[in-house]
C-alpha cells in the first residue's frame, strides 16, 4: 500500500517465512507516532535521515545507515521525525519464535545497536523478502540475524530466574492477561497470588524482561489498537491512536 499524505511512502506485505510477521518499508518527511505497542519484536533500519523516539518513557535518537533499532514486544514507544528532509526505514516484525519474550528487559536498555555486521545481514534479507521465491534465502538471512541478536543480548542479560519464580511469573501473566479491560492493582495481584510485592514484581521482571505495570500497559495499548476497525475504541479511552514504528 502506498500513501500521500506529508509526501509520505509506504509499503507493507506478510512474508511466507516463518518468524516474520510483516514488512513494513516507508519515507516519512513530516509524521509523528503516538505511544504504542506491538506484540512482536520491530527490527529497523535506517537508509536515511533521523527519528527520534521514546521506548517506556526514555528518549532515543538515531541517525544515518549504520545502525540497527530493536524494539521489544508489549513495551510503549512512539516516534517522529526530526529534520524537514525525514527518514527512510525498513522494519522486520518478529514474533516471539525468533526472539523469546524474555530478552525483552536488555533491550528496553539498549534499542539503538551500533553494529555494522548485523546491519550488513539485514539488508540482504530485505532484498530477498522484496522479490518473490526468495524464501529459502531469506530463512537463510533470518537465522544468522538472530544469532547474532541473541549473541548482543545474552552478553547484556543477567541469570535466569529459578523455576519457582517462572511459575509466580507466569501466574501473573495469567492474572494480567484476564484483567486486560479492567486493569488491576498490585495489591489485588498480591491477594490472589499470595505473594510479597517486591517479589512478584523481581520475578515478572526477571522472566519477561520488563514489570508487569509495563506489560499491562502494553497490552491495553494492543487491545485499544485492536479495536480501531470495529469502532470501539472509546472502550479503552487512555489509550492513544496507536500506530506501526
Amino acid at each position: 500500500m502506498t500513501g500521500d499524505r506529508s509526501r509520505a511512502s509506504i509499503s507493507a506485505w506478510k512474508p511466507q517465512v516463518p518468524g516474520i510477521s510483516e514488512v513494513f518499508h516507508a519515507h516519512f518527511t513530516d509524521h509523528a507516532y503516538p505511544a504504542h505497542t506491538h506484540d512482536t519484536w520491530d527490527l529497523m533500519i535506517l537508509d536515511d535521515g533521523s527519528v527520534d523516539f521514546a521506548l517506556d518513557r526514555r528518549r532515543h535518537g538515531a541517525t544515518g545507515d549504520s545502525c540497527v533499532l530493536l524494539l521489544p514486544p508489549g513495551v510503549p514507544h512512539d516516534g517522529r521525525t526530526v529534520t524537514a528532509s525525514g527518514f527512510r526505514k525498513r522494519n522486520l516484525y518478529l514474533d516471539v519464535s525468533v526472539l523469546p519474550q524474555r530478552l525483552a528487559g536488555r533491550a528496553v536498555d539498549t534499542p539503538v545497536l551500533n553494529n555494522r555486521l548485523l546491519r550488513h545481514r539485514i539488508h540482504p534479507l530485505h532484498a530477498a523478502l522484496a522479490y518473490g521465491g526468495g524464501e529459502f534465502e531469506a530463512e537463510s538471512g533470518l537465522s544468522f540475524i538472530q544469532e547474532r541478536i541473541h549473541f548482543h543480548l545474552a552478553a547484556l542479560r543477567p541469570g535466569g530466574p529459578g523455576r519457582a519464580a517462572n511459575r509466580l511469573a507466569t501466574e501473573l501473566r495469567d492474572l494480567l492477561d484476564s484483567r486486560t479491560r479492567v486493569g488491576m492493582s498490585l495489591r489485588e495481584a498480591v491477594a490472589v497470588l499470595h505473594a510479597h510485592p517486591t517479589h512478584l514484581i523481581r520475578c515478572f521482571s526477571q522472566t519477561y524482561g520488563l514489570p508487569p505495570h509495563t506489560y499491562l500497559t502494553g497490552k491495553r495499548i494492543d487491545q485499544a489498537r485492536k479495536l480501531i476497525p470495529s469502532g470501539h475504541l472509546k472502550a479503552f479511552p487512555r489509550a492513544g491512536r496507536p500506530r506501526r514504528t
